[in-house]
């Protein structure tokens, strides 16, 4: 009797099959051998993070049987085994590119500390850098291994809910209470979703039905409030729902006295529904709704004036809505259809200074894979359709509409329970841009003794427009309509070694990557007081490492991370390069967590940020490292926590240092210097989570 394992259409190997006091393991084609006698048997394949399965089977004289079970992913506190953002449904020790999935426990040890985003969560990856890029609005981007912002594909449930490229708030709007997982792809993944993805993905899975209703409030000593509620519940014939409700403010703050707000005022509210369906059987459907309301001010306080003897306020108000469905539909050839769709629409009303506009950012997406196992290989087959359009009100210049046919093939050979490779190849067919190829591959050694050595690079390429770090500071008013902009290109590559033993995990990863064609922001040579966004002349290239270590000894747990990044571009006063500003070449933190879950949980966490190259900033062109530490406490009593959390005891504050507000606006605009520091200072927070 043959027995094969399945998630969806992955094999699953390692699963135990038992049978009558008979046992044996998959291997990497999710395939074991049961010699059983003749009769009923009951046959049961177990898997840590999939929910055990038990089928009933007849055996007849001379028959050659076939069984096929279909796991089902069980998410728990302590594992998390599977991984969707590559399309293929491996667990995460099987990828041949590396993947980190972030599991729902550590999400938990961060919630408390920034209940309304995901800032504090991600911030504190190696290689991952929230920076903000606004200082006066408050919003921020996230750079994966030195690469900007804006080449970072951000989905929620595998859906671009936040658009092609998402905003500088999208992040700071997205609270973490409803989320088990997040995985991170670092590097360049246009082999897998397209021009949106130059450096990389970062996939947010949200909780299932079943899991236990929340609600979180807190207050920071800022004048900060979050209120977060979370629902479940499973209904009959398979399906269920999870609700995900949200209310945020914050008061406008000004630390230094100079009439400046370092800190935005806001108020927000969000709501997101999700209905699922399963039928236990490889079939599976999720729909999700979700809109998000904000209201941003920044700029000068009532009545206080810039240098220049004039208020300068800035006000953004955002009013997003998405939708999505994802559906998998197994084949009786045990071949997996998988349908994508969603749209989202983003409104902004901006007010700069004197300057208004408004306008509406839309992303859709329709996409349909194949997929299956043959032998030793598992494959993805599917094409997808792309629509990116942008309206503005009072810049019709900038509007545009794109359409992007793509079709990828993907392809992961399993040579032997030590040696894995894989393939990804997309074609997008840009109506404006041209068409683009981009391969992905990748190699997965095992050589034994809990080592691991994966090996892959890739090529990227991202559609010009608009929207880039500067421009999210200083907006359209003044800049050119676009013209002779190409494409930008990438090429990354990545080695990472881990070795890991019951109770100690350690990591490396050496990372290069080339961005050709940048797009930048300059000054423009025909029209003098305008500015153009051009290509430059020179690529940006970015190399360096990351290094992780984990140690759990019972409840207690230490993280060292330390990353190092060299980045360079074409520099804009002259021939030579220059290193990318806002990027530190020396980055790294250490945490230590007690936990224990009848009890609660206490930590510590020590953050190391080395100087950075600054580029609008008069006061210094290089800024000091400095130090932060964190302490948290949470205290559990039944079903009710209570926590108190206090952030950068070394109340590092920008502002301590130099003047945010610049002597003299700036040419684009702007009168703020670059944000290489907190702004806040040291900041307390308390609140209660009830589960109910």
């Amino acid at each position: 009797m043959l027995v094969r394992a399945r998630h969806g259409a992955a094999p699953v190997p390692s699963a135990v099959v038992d049978a009558d006091g008979l046992r044996a393991t998959t291997d990497e084609r999710g395939e074991a051998s049961l010699s059983l006698p003749v009769g009923e048997h009951a046959i049961t394949v177990n898997h840590p993070g999939f929910a055990a399965v038990t089928l009933p089977v007849t055996v007849r004289a001379g028959a050659h049987l076939t069984v096929a079970f279909q796991l089902q992913e069980q998410r728990s506190e302590s594992e998390v085994v599977v991984v969707s953002a590559t399309r293929s449904g491996r667990m995460v020790e099987d990828q041949s590119i590396r993947v980190e999935a972030v599991p729902e426990e550590e999400i938990e040890e961060n919630l408390t500390i920034a209940p309304g985003n995901l800032s504090s969560l991600l911030n504190e990856l190696g290689g991952l850098r929230v920076q903000t890029t606004s200082p006066a609005l408050g919003g921020a981007s996230l750079r994966l291994q030195g690469l900007r912002g804006r080449y970072t594909q951000i989905l929620l449930d595998e859906l671009p809910l936040y658009g092609g490229q998402p905003d500088d708030f999208s992040l700071l709007q997205t609270p973490p209470l409803d989320l088990a997982q997040v995985e991170i792809i670092k590097g360049t993944t246009s082999a897998l979703y397209g021009g949106t993805a130059l450096g990389g993905l970062i996939n947010l899975v949200s909780r299932r039905p079943g899991s236990e209703p929340e609600l979180l409030v807190s207050q920071t000593s800022d004048g900060g409030t979050d209120a977060v509620g979370f629902a479940s519940r499973r209904l009959g014939g398979g399906w269920g729902y999870t609700l995900l409700g949200g209310a945020h403010s914050q008061s406008r703050k000004d630390f230094d006295g100079d009439g400046w707000a370092d800190l935005p005022g806001y108020w927000r509210t969000e709501l997101r529904p999700r209905f699922f369906w399963n039928n236990e059987a490889g079939r599976s459907l999720l729909v999700t709704v979700g809109s998000t309301v904000e209201d941003r001010e920044g700029g000068t306080l009532s009545g206080a004036l810039t240098p220049a003897g004039a208020p300068f306020r800035e006000r953004l108000h955002t009013r997003r809505f998405d939708g999505g469905l994802v559906g998998r539909f197994l084949l009786p050839s045990e071949r997996l259809v998988t349908v994508r769709a969603s749209v989202a629409g983003t409104w902004h009303d901006r007010r700069f200074g004197d300057d208004h506009k408004q306008d509406l950012r839309g992303y859709a997406l329709a996409e349909a894979t194949l997929s299956g196992t043959h032998r030793r290989h598992t494959w993805v087959a599917g094409s997808a359709l792309q629509r990116d359009w942008y309206r503005s009100r009072d810049l019709s210049t900038f509007d545009f509409t794109h359409f992007v046919p793509a079709a990828f093939v993907q392809d992961e050979y399993a040579l032997s329970e030590h040696l894995a490779v894989s393939g990804s190849g997309r074609v997008d067919f840009d109506d404006e841009h041209g068409t683009f190829f981009n391969p992905l591959v990748a190699a997965l050694v095992r050589p034994g003794g809990g080592w691991s050595v994966r090996l892959s690079a890739g090529t990227g390429y991202s559609a010009p427009g608009p929207f880039t770090e500067e421009t999210s500071v200083v907006g359209l008013w003044h800049v050119l309509p676009l013209r002779d902009l190409k494409p930008e290109r990438a090429r990354t590559s990545s080695l990472d070694v881990g070795w890991s033993t019951p109770g100690l995990e350690l990591n490396g990863t050496l990372f290069l990557s080339e961005v050709s064609r940048p797009l930048v922001l300059s000054d423009s040579s025909v029209q003098p007081g305008s500015f153009e966004i051009a290509n430059a002349s020179k690529p940006t290239e970015t190399w360096g490492s990351e290094l992780l270590a984990r140690f759990t000894t019972g409840p207690q747990q230490v993280i060292v991370t330390y990353t190092y990044t060299h980045s360079t571009e074409a520099d804009p006063l002259g021939p030579a390069r220059r290193e990318v500003p806002l990027t530190p070449r020396n980055a790294g933190e250490i945490a230590w967590i007690w936990e224990k879950e009848s009890r609660g949980r206490a930590g510590l966490e020590l953050s190391y940020t080395g100087r950075q190259s600054l580029e609008h900033d008069p006061y210094r062109g290089t800024s000091p490292s400095y130090l932060e530490l964190n302490a948290l406490a949470e205290l559990r009593h039944g079903e009710t926590r209570f926590f108190v959390n206090a952030l950068n005891l070394t109340n590092v504050r920008q502002t301590r240092f130099d003047p945010l507000v610049l002597p003299a606006r700036a040419t684009d605009g702007r009168w703020t210097t670059d944000v290489w520091a907190p702004l806040e200072g040291r900041v307390f927070n308390a609140g209660v989570r009830l589960e109910f």
